[in-house]
């Protein structure tokens, strides 16, 4: 993360709780940490080229597909506002 600008008190404490329902998409979110799309200006997004393929690797049937997406858009815009905020 100190490559987008954070230092080890910006994380807080490595612990958080996550609702059953919300775990799959949060595991595929931690996946895809390393296909964020990068600019001069800093991180612009994550690179969807690559999302379906990482929901079937983690076993996410095509049904529950736009609710995992949806979930880590949620997520993608609050990192963005965090990497964005310095």
């Amino acid at each position: 993360m100190e490559a987008f600008g954070f230092t080890r008190e910006d994380m807080g404490s490595d612990e958080f709780w996550v609702w059953p329902d919300n775990w799959q998409a949060v595991d595929v979110f931690i996946t895809m940490g390393t296909q964020w799309r990068v600019g001069m200006a800093g991180a612009t997004g994550l690179d969807y080229g690559v999302l379906n393929d990482v929901m079937r690797l983690h076993g996410i049937k095509k049904r529950g597909r736009d609710d995992v997406f949806a979930a880590v858009r949620i997520m993608e815009s609050a990192a963005l506002k965090v990497m964005h905020e310095k």
